[in-house]
């Protein structure tokens, strides 16, 4: 059974991502920030599964997450709004299989929006093409146009200017120090940094980037801070996005398999390989 397979149900995968540096340039009129970033795809993550129902308004969650009404699940929205874009008729009762942390900074929410708008667009029949999904996901978060298109690819803008760039696949030891950082919290610090030069996406290199946010996170959250000086005894470590997860790099999948194991039991871990395409595309393409 591979990192998306569950019982009889027609899964769809929900890879998680990486954002292998996290730059921010500055700040926009409209209180977005400019960023740039690399998008790493990974071939672990959630899945969905979905039951098509002729009445437009049985869109429900069959597996609901604790303390998140439907009508706030980013799911349910994508599925409803794929649903009166297209002035489609038909519904879904849809199975989560959650694998990932929530606000943990490896995009579990948007890539099940994304998710969602990709199988539904195809069950529905509703026929948008990538661009248009890419377009309504914006609607639903700033990543979730990255995990519609589906590559590892640089970001720029809010994270909706994307430029496909295949990385050297890699292995990636994921841990979570099980706090939850509030995204919002650190946007709206007046201790992040918010003037880092722009870099060409042709010049990256992991050891010059970093993550702008991370010495704010780890400031804030010791545990962040604890689990980052852990790993990067072992290998180059970097938390991702606004945290709470961090990351380290190897080469080789049995190397980081013999780090998790000597990882301390509070901090869920898992291991997973970089991908230059996600699983998502591959699932639409056996649909076709």
């Amino acid at each position: 059974m591979n990192a998306f397979e569950s019982t009889q149900k027609d899964w769809w995968p929900s890879p998680a991502k990486l954002n292998l540096f996290l730059h921010i340039l500055g700040r926009y009129d409209n209180g977005y920030h400019q960023l740039q970033s690399l998008f790493q795809m990974l071939d672990y993550g959630d899945a969905l599964a979905f039951d098509i129902s002729t009445d437009d308004t049985a869109t429900r969650m069959e597996t609901p997450l604790d303390g998140v009404p439907d009508d706030d699940n980013l799911i349910v929205k994508a599925a409803r709004l794929l649903a009166t874009k297209t002035k489609c008729n038909k519904g879904a009762v849809i199975s989560l299989d959650k694998r990932l942390p929530m606000g943990g900074g490896i995009g579990g929410g948007s890539s099940n929006a994304a998710t969602t708008l990709v199988a539904l667009n195809h069950l529905w029949n509703t026929g948008l093409s990538e661009d248009e999904l890419a377009e309504l996901g914006l609607a639903l978060g700033a990543d979730v146009p990255i995990f519609v298109r589906g590559l590892t690819a640089f970001a720029g803008g809010v994270g909706e200017d994307i430029t496909p760039a295949p990385q050297k696949e890699q292995y990636f030891l994921v841990a979570n120090p099980n706090v939850h950082v509030s995204t919002a919290e650190v946007f709206t610090s007046p201790d992040l940094p918010r003037n880092t030069p722009a870099i060409r996406w042709e010049d990256y290199k992991f050891e010059k980037t970093w993550n702008d946010c991370q010495q704010l996170v780890a400031n804030r959250y010791p545990e962040v801070a604890k689990l980052l000086q852990w790993l990067v005894h072992y290998a180059p470590s970097r938390m991702t996005g606004t945290g709470a997860c961090v990351f380290a790099t190897f080469s080789d999948y049995t190397l980081a398999e013999q780090v998790r194991a000597n990882m301390p039991e509070a901090w869920q871990s898992f291991v997973a390989k970089g991908v230059n395409r996600s699983p998502l595309l591959d699932k639409l393409e056996q649909q076709k």
